[in-house]
Order: C-alpha cells, then structure tokens, then sequence
C-alpha cells in the first residue's frame, strides 16, 4: 500500500531539505511512497559558505543558476520529486539596527497571496503528511519563518473551497498531518558530543553546547524518532551536493557515520497537527495513516 503514501516537505531554499529530513525522505522513498519537496525561493542571495568555492566569478554572476542545479544533484541523490514555488530570497540581514528587507523578496509576500500557490501544490500532490519549519524558523531567518507562515495557512487553506476557490486553485484535499522537523535538538548534540568524548574523538558541539547555556530557551517537544540510519550516507552526499553552501570539510561531517548509527539512529520531529489518531513517541510519520492508505 506504500505506493499511496506521499509525503510532501516545504523547506526555504535549496539545501534546506538535505540538511533537514533528508535520510528520513530517502528512507520512505526506499519503501516506494511519493516524496515532494517544494522550495519557497531560489536561494539568490545565499552566501557562498563553502571557502573553496569563495571568489569565483562565475559562481557569484550566476548564482541563482548554480543553486538550481545544485538542487537537481540533490534531488536525484534523494531520490524525491521537487517542485519551485518561484519567489525570491529575502536574504539574511545583519547589522544593529537590521536593515530593510530588499523589496520584492519571499518574506515580504501577502501571507495568503504567498499560501496560495503552496495550496495549489497541495492539491495537484495530495499529500497525507507535510513537514516544515516551527514557527521560529528553525532559526530566525525571515524565509524560515515565512515557510511556517505559509505552510500553516496551506494546511488548512487547502480544504478551504470559500477561501481558495477549485477553479483557481484545483480540487479541495485535506492533509492529515504536520511536523515541524526538530533535527537539530539538545538530547541529540548531547548524546552525540558525549559519546565523542568518550571515545577518545573530538567533537565539535562543546562550543554550541557552551553557548546555549546563555539562553533561556524551552526545549522544543519532540514527538516522532524516525528510523533512518541506513540513509546517512545518502543524506550526506545530497548535502555535498549544494557545493556553495556546504564545506565538506566543515562541522557537517566531523561526526563518523558509524558513530552517528550506533549513538543516535533517528531523525526527530514535532507533531503539530493532526487529524488521525496516534500514539505517541512515534516511529513513523504516517503513523495513524498507513494502515488506511
């Protein structure tokens, strides 16, 4: 029954959805169930983070170009389907006071003007499950928490037949679940930094750990532990996959994959909405879905 299930992930900008889901994507791919990722923006004004890669005329000419092709590496390592909502990069603004956002951009989009063309996406895919940022972004960049934005107005929207109309925006469709991905959690980088340190290995989480002691931060509910060991590998390659964001000598990948397998062999995310019932912690994000697929 798995060739029913589809799952459908709206991640910000590309490599977002490498570095948020991605083996949990690629394992539900394996079990033969449809996997979309739809990308809010091109990623235009992304740094180029990758030090290698830094100066490099062409790359900074093209960079909307590059990123897309970037994607499509991605996507074929991953093995998902992935769809552009076409809007464009807010960039990340720095600076005290912050500066304006440039005109134009994603995060200044009408937030029902902006869900509907992921409303018109929902339709057409039809997905049972959707994951997407919480409503911190993940971490405050304006596309992130315009993703949230959106993504949530989608849920709902695309039922709303009053509010999205069929005839612009295809036939009515009602998603039963939504996560919020929570990868980057304390339990996880603790559990990790530990068993580092007792293996005799340096890690390269003392710095954050140190630092997130300085805040005052609720941790985030975390509902749902996929299984998903067996795809890090996959997960890492469509990472390297976004060259200019990624530095693949970079804290990404200074944990070995067998350590990673043995300490923490899951990928985390919080329940946010539901219309099935479930059981909670679950292993599975069709949880409550697949046996009436």
């Amino acid at each position: 029954m798995t060739e029913q299930l589809r799952l459908m992930a709206v991640h910000a900008h590309p490599d977002d959805e490498s570095s948020k889901g991605a083996a949990t994507m690629a394992k539900y791919v394996s079990e033969g169930a449809d996997v979309l990722v739809v990308t809010c923006t091109g990623g235009e004004r992304g740094s180029i983070l990758n030090p290698k890669l830094q100066g490099d005329a062409y790359i900074e000419a093209n960079i909307h170009e590059v990123r897309k092709k970037e994607m499509d590496e991605a996507r074929e390592i991953l093995g998902v389907k992935q769809e552009w909502l076409g809007f464009v990069d807010s960039g990340l603004p720095e600076g005290d006071p912050l500066p304006p956002l440039p005109d134009g951009c994603f995060a200044l989009e009408d937030d029902e003007k902006a869900a509907g063309r992921l409303v018109a996406t929902i339709r057409a895919f039809r997905p049972q499950v959707i994951t997407t940022y919480d409503e911190n972004g993940g971490y405050p960049h304006p596309d992130h928490i315009k993703t949230h934005t959106i993504t949530m107005i989608a849920f709902d929207g695309a039922s709303d037949t009053e509010k999205f109309p069929e005839a612009d925006f295809g036939p009515a469709w009602q998603p039963q679940k939504l996560y919020y991905n929570q990868g980057f959690n304390k339990p996880r980088t603790l559990a990790l930094h530990e068993g580092l340190l007792a293996r005799g290995l340096e890690s390269p989480y003392g710095e954050w750990l140190e630092r997130v002691k300085q805040f005052e931060r609720a941790e985030r509910t975390l509902t749902t532990y996929v299984p998903c060991a067996d795809f890090f590998e996959i997960r890492d390659k469509a990472l390297l996959a976004h060259a200019t964001q990624i530095d693949p000598d970079g804290g990404w990948f200074r944990v070995p994959l067998d350590v990673q397998r043995e300490i923490w062999p899951t990928e985390e995310y919080e329940l946010a909405k539901s219309l099935v019932d479930t059981s909670l912690p679950e292993s599975d994000l069709f949880a409550g879905i697949r046996d009436n697929a």
